[in-house]
């Protein structure tokens, strides 16, 4: 036997005995070096969509609708992804679904009507789809006439003393001063002639709650009030009345938006 044989024949774990082919003992097998089999690398791996997304807008009115577009596409195939997308909130520190929808066969929209600034985003899953979430967003809100005549309310029956801009008594002024800057932030001088002079100017037949009505006599502002809906207003009339909801009885009159 060669050397070069007996070589080969240690390296596979073999001997040769007396002209015999012996197969070596099972200590000497266990030291061969096992291998371990490649695992198939799946062909089925999950496809990552593209979420997009569109906001009807970022500043939203208190009590108004936000609306979120979303569309799901599938990279390999540039057709609809299709799963469920949902709406989310940031609250307590964790995401919390707000609405959602399935997508079929387009763009999906989801709605909801936040009371305070919010953070949001949205959320697709579906089979086959790895989970995708655009990056999230800020939403802020605006108080609108709906907050005006709100707050306007509360003071029903606070009695009229001249000078006084709250918060249990209040002349017309003052009244209005107080409304808008506890309601919306909104500073206004503790004047009627003054006030008409701030927001923006609205055509009569255009006034919606929440506006600022000043009456006038020529062009000077002698009384401030709140447009509550249907030719009527809140205000603090004069001495010895109190704040509620009075008919208008003068067409001589200015309308400012200071609210959206």
């Amino acid at each position: 036997m060669s050397v070069g044989t007996g070589t080969v024949a240690l390296s596979l774990g073999l001997c040769l005995c007396a002209g015999q082919l012996v197969a070596a003992s099972p200590a000497v097998a266990s030291s061969a070096t096992t291998v371990a089999p490649v695992a198939a690398t799946s062909s089925a791996a999950k496809v990552k969509p593209k979420l997009s997304t569109s906001l009807n807008t970022r500043s939203l009115s208190k009590g108004s609708t936000l609306k979120v577009t979303a569309k799901v596409i599938n990279p390999r195939t540039g057709k609809v992804a299709k799963g469920t997308v949902r709406l989310q909130l940031w609250k307590n520190g964790a995401w919390q679904t707000w609405d959602k929808a399935t997508v079929k066969s387009g763009a999906v929209t989801l709605t909801a009507k936040p009371t305070r600034a919010v953070t949001i985003r949205t959320y697709f899953s579906g089979t086959g789809y790895a989970p995708v979430s655009t990056k999230k967003v800020k939403v802020s809100i605006r108080a609108g006439g709906a907050a005006i005549l709100a707050e306007a309310r509360k003071h029903t029956g606070a009695l009229y003393l001249f000078g006084a801009a709250g918060p249990k008594r209040f002349d017309c002024s003052g009244f209005t001063k107080y409304v808008y800057k506890k309601a919306a932030g909104k500073t206004l001088p503790h004047k009627a002639n003054s006030q008409q002079k701030y927001g923006k100017s609205v055509s009569k037949g255009s006034k919606q709650i929440g506006d600022l009505i000043v009456f006038r006599k020529g062009s000077y502002g002698y009384h401030a009030g709140i447009y509550a809906g249907n030719g009527y207003i809140y205000d603090s009339p004069h001495s010895g009345a109190r704040v509620g909801k009075h008919k208008m009885w003068s067409s001589n009159y200015v309308v400012r938006r200071l609210v959206a």
